[in-house]
């Protein structure tokens, strides 16, 4: 390794905001590798109080006992095979497939007293009632005044800082673009002190399996760089932890521990084959450490680079099924060993009108595809099929060949990012909220479900929540998450995490159309129609009149959130009218379809 690349790296401190979530479904656990080294102790005004009364961005530090758990578990849902995993923060993450997964390490909660010899300090500081924090992580130069880093690192960050190996000066930088699937964030620092002396690192190819690796970066266990050594064991598909996707990833035995994330990962040349984001934890497993691969890394900054922002990964929207019984291929008339059925097409996907349920795919762009889900991968390999979609970006048109009743035809899909009707991140890091005469109302999140804990929020609201599709674009379910008790909310005080169907007749489709629905009506009842049938009746006048006292005893200072001052645009097609109750929220996937080898997700 030169010494120039020595001098590339840097440390990253970071102060987060909010914790976002998303699910877990295995005992076998993935952790991101940044670390939430001590808690600041600055004080509060009572005009620096959070004034966005919902759940969802984390209003509470960790405690000092907390602290000091290198992985906090907070929340874990349980799989069918009875595994978890868990974010080093304490997230749980889940993926649609059902299977295993990988957690980052993020903000492990160790709590420590300073932050010299960081790579880069990336410092998110927010305002609100309990104690700002600062998590640290790793990164390094990829030229043209830009650094590298994993985006659970900056996630929601206020305040980035990043300082060089060696330096005691803090400098600040900027987030250009972050990417949640993929969890890589692009920083800029305009200092020209910064960069004098230090040279980019120059990404290498994808490596082979046995290919010698180091891991660069500043993990717990001390104050100064470390280096640690392996061996690339396995290059396959991956469940990202942070942004509950699956990508391309390098599996290594090299440790990487909270600190890692964002640093880079060597071959024997001195070149950056990835990025070090998550490890496998597990009482059977040990030393399995994840690299994100330079083709992913390359993905993303070519994204920004044609769009001037990240767009994302783009999916097919289609839930698929292996055809290894030659019964089932007999069956559907697929005359060779190859194909995967198609059992369900997203409606928000542009699939909708090219592919059916009961097609068999048995192409992609002229790449053959096994019966197992699998294409050919350089020269004597093979991978999920999956990989083959990650390659293309959004907005690109795939050629798919399908075998549709017996009869062999091509059809042609565009490819756009996966619609979640239940977000795992929320964008902004604030969530949109509407008050109505003490009502809270907001769009359920995995946050929300993270923060409230899974007990809070009832079975039947987390089954839509893992389960349900998104019938259209834009498509929220909405919940009654507390209520400022009042008197004009007498006997509505204890509801909590109901979900809100209807305003006077009305189904609602999104949060905004709900503060649209609500700011238009003429009526003089405001009629709330929950689940099971539940009514919540208020005056609208004086419901409307008692507002301003409600917020002002609670100490709030809007009503909604500024995402909702803005004018109301129906981007629903015009046949809405015919939508029922199935087509908002609740277009259900049945369990079976998570967790079993046969199924997959592209």
């Amino acid at each position: 390794m030169s010494v120039a690349a020595a001098n590339s790296w840097f440390s990253a401190l970071v102060s987060p905001g909010c914790a976002t979530s998303s699910h877990s479904l295995s005992s076998n656990r993935l952790f991101c590798a940044s670390r939430r080294p001590y808690l600041l102790s600055a004080s509060k005004s009572s005009k620096d109080v959070n004034q966005n009364p919902v759940k969802g961005k984390p209003k509470k530090s960790l405690s000092k006992s907390a602290e000091k758990e290198a992985v906090l578990q907070k929340f874990p849902s349980i799989s069918r095979d009875g595994s978890s995993l868990s974010n080093a923060d304490g997230r749980s993450t889940w993926n649609k497939t059902g299977r295993s997964q990988l957690t980052s390490y993020k903000s492990s909660g160790l709590q420590r007293k300073a932050n010299k010899g960081l790579l880069v300090d990336s410092t998110k500081q927010q305002r609100q009632k309990q104690r700002q924090y600062t998590s640290t992580g790793s990164a390094f130069m990829i030229g043209q005044g830009k650094l590298l880093t994993n985006a659970h690192c900056v996630e929601h960050d206020t305040h980035v800082k990043v300082k060089r190996r060696g330096d005691d000066t803090k400098y600040v930088a900027k987030v250009l673009a972050r990417g949640v699937e993929c969890d890589i964030a692009l920083l800029s620092v305009e200092s020209k002190e910064f960069w004098e002396g230090a040279e980019p690192l120059q990404l290498g190819h994808l490596p082979n399996l046995q290919d010698a690796v180091t891991v660069v970066g500043y993990p717990l266990g001390g104050e100064t760089i470390s280096v640690s050594k392996g061996v690339v064991s396995r290059i396959e598909v991956t469940s990202y932890a942070h942004g509950s996707s699956e990508l391309l990833g390098i599996q290594i035995d090299a440790a990487i521990n909270p600190g890692n994330s964002g640093g880079p990962a060597f071959n024997d040349q001195g070149e950056c084959i990835g990025v070090a984001f998550q490890v496998y934890r597990s009482d059977d497993v040990e030393n399995i450490g994840y690299v994100i691969p330079t083709t992913v890394v390359s993905h993303f900054l070519e994204d920004y680079e044609r769009n001037g922002k990240y767009t994302g990964f783009p999916c097919l929207g289609v839930l698929l099924q292996k055809l290894e019984n030659p019964a089932l291929r007999t069956c559907l008339k697929v005359p060779t060993n190859e194909g995967v059925l198609v059992r369900k097409v997203e409606p928000t996907s542009h699939a909708t009108s090219a592919l059916k349920e009961g097609d068999v795919i048995v192409s992609f762009d002229n790449v053959r595809v096994g019966c197992e889900g699998m294409v050919p991968f350089r020269s004597t390999e093979r991978i999920a099929f999956r990989y083959l979609i990650s390659q293309k970006f959004t907005g690109g048109v795939a050629n798919i060949g399908i075998i549709r009743g017996g009869q062999f035809m091509e059809v042609q899909v565009v490819l756009n990012p996966r619609v979640h009707l239940v977000p795992y991140h929320i964008e902004g890091g604030q969530p949109s909220y509407l008050i109505v005469a003490g009502l809270v109302f907001t769009p359920l999140s995995e946050p929300l479900i993270e923060e409230e804990c899974e007990d809070s929020i009832g079975l039947k609201l987390l089954a839509k929540a893992r389960y349900s599709m998104a019938k259209f674009k834009g498509e929220q379910i909405v919940i009654l998450s507390q209520v400022l008790a009042n008197e004009e909310n007498i006997g509505y005080e204890d509801m909590s995490n109901e979900q809100v169907l209807k305003l006077n007749g009305t189904w609602i489709r999104n949060i905004h159309h709900l503060a649209h629905l609500v700011d238009s009506c003429k009526d003089k009842y405001l009629v709330f129609e929950f689940d099971d049938n539940f009514l919540v009746v208020l005056e609208r006048e004086s419901a409307l009149a008692a507002s301003t006292s409600i917020l002002k005893g609670y100490g709030i200072r809007s009503e909604r959130s500024s995402d909702l001052l803005e004018p109301y645009v129906n981007s629903i097609l015009q046949n809405e009218g015919a939508m029922d109750q199935h087509q908002f929220g609740d277009s259900p996937v049945s369990n079976s379809e998570f967790g079993y080898d046969g199924l997959l997700w592209a």
